[in-house]
């Protein structure tokens, strides 16, 4: 069984000839038990990215440092996947989840920089991010937290995308005897009585006002 001893913190993004920004997130040692002893190695996991919406991650084990290393690199360039960008940052705050894990990701005007942990920055560094607010919350597993942020990076729509996004949303409960504020939420969701829908176009701002009532209505679409 691997056992994971040593964690090293995310070196700096390098690039390629080829123009790929490659970077190592963490490398851990594992000692594997056989029936004639123990084996030791190291597992790397590591991202790259074109510095332009592409990202992907790997992960490599090795006796050797270099070898695992590579081999996550390798893995990282053949699971390449494209997100959009916006000058450097990303067209809405988005949630992405993995295991015990949630990263919330917000778009930052120029000059901010990224204000982000260690495993989260390496993905923005590597994926093209220069300004954005990231805040990882749970476990803080190298793993976990890099698969949160890419599947966050993932959700992002341009805004012509999430004009052509709708959902429909039907409202399930009574709003008698809720609290006022709920009750204004509901009619601004377009919903006037009970199980009444309303088409609603997919923004962070309606999937926000559904989530503060969304025991009063149900999602369709």
């Amino acid at each position: 069984m691997a056992k994971p001893e040593r964690n090293k913190k995310p070196q700096q993004a390098e690039e390629r000839d080829d123009g790929m920004r490659e970077k190592m997130v963490a490398v851990n040692r594992v000692t594997k038990v056989v029936k004639g002893g123990r084996i030791l190695g190291f597992a790397a996991l590591t991202v790259v990215g074109d510095g332009d919406g592409g990202i992907g991650m790997g992960k490599g084990k090795s006796r050797e440092v270099p070898v695992a290393a590579q081999k996550a690199m390798e893995e990282a360039r053949r699971k390449m996947a494209k997100v959009s960008l916006k000058n450097g940052t990303v067209h809405h705050t988005v949630m992405g989840r993995h295991g015990a894990t949630t990263v919330m990701i917000q778009p930052a005007p120029e000059g901010t920089g990224i204000i982000a942990g260690g495993a989260m920055r390496a993905v923005f560094e590597v994926v093209g991010v220069t300004n954005v607010v990231a805040k990882a919350h749970g476990s803080t597993n190298p793993y976990n937290i890099v698969r949160a942020t890419i599947d966050g990076l993932s959700k992002v729509n341009t805004p012509s995308e999430m004009a052509d996004k709708k959902i429909t949303v039907k409202l399930v409960k009574s709003i008698i005897g809720t609290k006022q504020d709920h009750r204004a939420t509901v009619r601004g969701l377009g919903l006037r009585k009970l199980n009444s829908t309303s088409e609603l176009v997919d923004t962070p701002c309606v999937r926000g006002m559904i989530q503060k009532v969304q025991y009063l209505v149900k999602v369709e679409g």
